[in-house]
């Protein structure tokens, strides 16, 4: 799993706390590196997270890995979340509150999903999206979850 973390988002810490839950291997933080652990309520002490400071060398990361770059927000030209099966070995991205993923990271995603949400609000923050996201990915293949 990978957060951009430009404006200091207070979701990445529930983002590590779900890949925790669900075995991801690693945590990737794209941006600044200081962030609020408050939220991952200790698992960062277990969880493995690596810091990139830009969406570029996030990319060359994930390409040396072998690991499809796979975005999560509801832009337009997003496929639905619900109607699709998640590459095996890929690691999800996810954006900031608000803003989503921003150009450059969106640019970079060799593939890009929503998730299907019906009411009023916009969206759905990234801690949520990152646990919806994950499940899918577990639904599909079972065991540990991506980067």
């Amino acid at each position: 799993m990978a957060i951009e973390n430009w404006r200091h988002d207070l979701n990445i810490g529930t983002v590590v706390r779900n890949a925790n839950a669900f075995l991801a291997a690693e945590v990737h933080i794209v941006g600044r590196r200081r962030w609020n652990r408050r939220g991952a309520m200790v698992t960062d002490r277990y969880q493995h997270v690596r810091h990139h400071e830009t969406i570029e060398g996030f990319v060359a990361w994930a390409a040396g890995a072998g690991l499809s770059v796979v975005g999560i927000d509801n832009l337009p030209g997003s496929r639905p979340l619900e109607t699709t099966t998640l590459p095996r070995r890929c690691v999800l991205l996810f954006g900031q509150e608000g803003p989503g993923l921003s150009a450059p990271a969106r640019a970079a995603c060799d593939q890009l999903f929503s998730i299907a949400q019906y009411g009023s609000t916009r969206s759905i923050n990234a801690g949520v999206a990152s646990g919806i996201a994950m499940h899918a990915w577990i639904r599909s293949y079972g065991g540990p979850a991506p980067d």
